[in-house]
């Protein structure tokens, strides 16, 4: 199967019809493709990334004024088919004498390996024969049909966790945070969902005319990691491999079965049940910073940007400006589509066309996946002018509420232990708790901000006022149900009376609370 010629991407089209296309078929205006159908959620947000990936190597618009032709103006699958098949050499899936797709260039010879081990959530071999597979079982996959094994392929070399001595993560670190803008419009194309995350020529780089081994690394031999070779930086490739990076030597192994996917329930095809692999692939290291992923950087320039991971707890309005802005308070900055969008091209999408931030990734355990993490949160715009301004006053709404969840959870113990020894566990569901109940009034009051005039200059009395009185509100009241819910025979009410008291009075002298009581009390907007 070749990825670009052949139909293997699973959609809905607007009629709720299904089935696969190929790739230049996302342009298709009879009965448009709206969203893509994969059997995982993991494979759904590889298949984006594919797809993205491809438009940005290989048809980059040149400056905004493009970006916005083909925003407002598709092209033709005609002319995205005769651009795609230029690089259709490197994407021959299954090819055991040349070039195959993210696979290493000679033949392995290691033993092979079942397919299932190309899934990130996978048991690994010791969980298998210890019988610890309880959550997720092992022997599972017997076959998998060529568009599975093609996305469980892409989707390993792009988020590829720590896999033991020698098998490289991923060029983003092991199990990274993806953030994709999408419109909100649950009729959109998929060609405007995918649009959106391509970044300019201007902007980024120029798109190759041919495929090369500096952006498709399975092209020519592998830049092995052992003794004989060492690192791969940022400056000794195409900054686009980025998109392709292969820090896994997987081979594929051919095969003559037939029958039902084990992954989509697609009959009655060629499955393939194996693959070979061997250690020290490309290891990616140094400031690599990939355009879809959110980073951490250093404030002193000490250490390279760290992709921010998925993480125990999920994502939430705590995380809502690291993934759209910027977070001043551990220097965590969107990905850079979404600084591109903010910068350059919400000026030029209909204000009426509502765009969302859609963010996901495995928390993982070294190569252990813990849980797959995925949130959706609105994305605001707001006139350059306000908009430094506008993310100062989100800060501080998260800044106080992080404040208050850190008091809160303090006196929870307080009120649960007698002595700071005993307060140990896990206490994530309190914060959890406190995170989602404050959740919904958050987005009111960033509604309420973004459409402050471009001159403002103080946080409106409205939303201080209102802010202020949530957070002290659900601090007490979720105190009392962690706290007071039980036997009360099993109650030190002389303790928890205290501890309640003290979450009060320290609540009263928080100064990121005090500061929006200031800015409320003008107007008695305090309760």
């Amino acid at each position: 199967m070749n990825l670009i010629n052949d139909p293997w991407i699973p959609v809905i089209r607007t009629d709720g019809q299904r089935g696969r296309i190929a790739v230049w078929q996302i342009v298709e205006l009879n009965n448009p493709v709206v969203e893509l159908m994969a059997s995982r959620p993991d494979f759904q947000g590889a298949l984006y990334q594919f797809l993205i990936g491809l438009l940005q190597t290989t048809f980059a618009p040149e400056d905004e004024d493009e970006w916005l032709e083909y925003w407002q103006n598709p092209p033709d699958t005609e002319k995205l088919k005769s651009i795609f098949s230029r690089f259709s050499t490197a994407f021959e899936l299954i090819n055991p004498d040349g070039v195959a797709f993210l696979q290493d260039f000679t033949n392995l010879d290691d033993e092979p390996k079942e397919l299932a081990s190309l899934l990130i959530d996978a048991p690994g071999g010791k969980t298998l024969k210890d019988h610890l597979d309880h959550f997720v079982k092992g022997g599972t996959l017997a076959g998998a049909c060529a568009s599975c094994t093609a996305t469980a392929l892409f989707t390993l070399q792009t988020n590829a966790p720590s896999g033991g001595v020698g098998h490289r993560v991923g060029l983003r670190g092991g199990g990274p945070l993806t953030s994709l803008l999408l419109p909100e419009n649950p009729h959109a194309s998929l060609w405007h969902k995918l649009w959106l995350n391509v970044l300019t020529q201007d902007e980024f780089v120029r798109s190759p005319a041919t495929p090369t081994v500096d952006i498709f690394p399975w092209l020519a031999l592998t830049r092995v990691s052992d003794k004989t070779g060492g690192a791969t930086l940022p400056d000794d490739v195409h900054q686009l491999q980025m998109y392709w990076g292969m820090p896994r030597r997987i081979r594929i192994e051919p095969t003559e079965m037939n029958g039902a996917c084990d992954l989509c329930g697609v009959g009655d095809v060629e499955l393939y049940s194996h693959f070979r692999t061997k250690n020290y692939g490309v290891n990616y290291e140094g400031p690599w910073v990939h355009p879809l992923t959110p980073y951490r950087f250093d404030a002193k320039n000490e250490q390279p940007p760290l992709s921010l991971k998925g993480q125990q707890g999920g994502l939430g309005y705590r995380h809502w400006l690291s993934l759209v802005w910027f977070d001043p308070s551990n220097g965590d900055t969107a990905a850079r589509t979404v600084k591109s969008f903010f910068n350059a091209k919400a000026r030029l999408v209909d204000q009426s066309q509502r765009i969302s931030l859609w963010s996901f990734g495995y928390d993982m355990d070294n190569m252990k996946a813990r849980c797959w993490y995925e949130q959706k949160v609105p994305v605001v715009s707001v006139a350059d002018k306000y908009r430094d301004l506008f993310f100062q006053f989100v800060s501080e709404l998260i800044e106080s509420a992080r404040d208050v969840v850190k008091e809160l959870r303090s006196q929870v113990k307080a009120g649960w232990f007698s002595r700071p020894k005993d307060a140990k566990g896990d206490t994530s569901m309190i914060d959890q708790s406190f995170w989602q109940s404050t959740e919904s009034v958050f987005y009111q009051q960033l509604k309420i901000l973004a459409m402050q005039p471009v001159d403002t200059r103080f946080m409106p009395i409205q939303v201080a006022g209102a802010w202020n009185t949530l957070l002290r509100k659900h601090a007490i009241d979720l105190f009392d149900y962690w706290v007071l819910e039980g036997d009360a025979e099993d109650m030190d009410m002389k303790r928890i009376t205290s501890a309640r008291r003290f979450l009060l009075i320290n609540l009263s002298k928080l100064k990121s609370l005090q500061m929006l009581e200031q800015q409320a009390k003008a107007t008695g907007e305090v309760a």
